[in-house]
């Protein structure tokens, strides 16, 4: 299998000490099922064309252009060298500003996720010091990096032997949690309630494993290609009847607790069989040893 092509390379700097590096995107939409518009009467692919919204003309390459929404139905064009012009160059350089402790970076900012590793021999040394020294004093870099012309924010810490990077957006990027959640009435839940949710919380503990995790709408889309390939009818699922019975909230937490005890002591019950069925065995083996000295 060829070796992946690095989406960036440059220098991982700290201070005075500096190692190259590369950067690799950590995640892929490669496997997910992707589908084409096409000519439904003669199969064949279709292409998307600009069209002004006006005169529905389609417009050639050569009169495209880029605008800006002043106002409604009002444009400002940027030319391609204005563009250009306050766009950031890159110097190719990782600088780290600053460490933070993990805990302190809000999940909302993470954006896109990349692997860093050392790019040749020269800087392996370099590398491993400051990613063993996050590692010690349990600590994220924040530094600053230039992907397609924009500059970025980049969270930097340990994973492995390499290390992770993870873009993140900036505040302007984010909405405001308030739009969403300040009309949330504060309902006065007893302490019942609370603990019974508690218990239900404790028999569904785990730990995170995303091998668990499951797309089944991923699945069922490549079992509905090879079938449809292959000429076989396609059956349609019947949508499922939403129960419509309401019951308390207390009701619900009660029976979901019975629910999960009742499988925790399945559980339990089919772990003693083989104990159950040993010592039965075992007493049926020791009757026929005294019948055979008996005799």
């Amino acid at each position: 299998m060829a070796a992946p092509r690095a989406y960036w390379k440059g220098t991982l700097k700290l201070s005075l000490v500096s190692c190259p590096v590369a950067l690799y995107p950590a995640s892929t939409a490669v496997e997910k099922t992707r589908f084409h518009m096409i000519n439904r009467e003669t199969g064949n692919r279709l292409k998307q064309q600009m069209v002004d919204t006006e005169t529905g003309d389609v417009v050639e390459g050569d009169q495209k252009g880029r605008g800006y929404e002043v106002s409604k139905g009002k444009y400002v064009e940027i030319e391609k060298d204005e563009l250009e012009a306050v766009q950031i160059e890159s110097n190719h350089t990782i600088d780290i500003d600053s460490f933070v402790p993990e805990g302190e970076i809000d999940k909302r900012y993470l954006d896109h996720p990349y692997y860093i590793r050392p790019d040749g021999k020269a800087g392996v040394d370099a590398f491993a010091v400051i990613r063993d020294a996050m590692k010690d004093q349990d600590r994220v870099a924040l530094a600053r990096i230039v992907l397609t012309n924009r500059e970025h924010v980049i969270a930097i810490e340990p994973l492995d032997k390499g290390m992770l990077g993870t873009t993140l957006r900036y505040p302007y990027e984010l909405r405001d949690a308030d739009d969403y959640f300040d009309d949330i009435k504060s309902p006065k839940v007893t302490k019942d309630m609370i603990e019974l949710a508690g218990h239900i919380l404790d028999s569904k503990a785990a730990h995170f494993d995303p091998s668990k995790f499951k797309d089944e709408y991923e699945t069922a889309l490549k079992a509905l290609v090879r079938r449809k390939a292959a000429g076989k009818p396609i059956k349609t699922a019947e949508r499922e009847q939403k129960p419509s019975n309401v019951v308390s909230l207390m009701d619900a937490l009660q029976q979901s607790l019975k629910g999960g005890k009742s499988g925790a002591r399945r559980s339990r019950s089919t772990a003693r069989r083989p104990t159950a069925h040993r010592r039965a065995a075992k007493k049926t083996h020791r009757s026929s040893a005294r019948r055979r000295k008996a005799g």
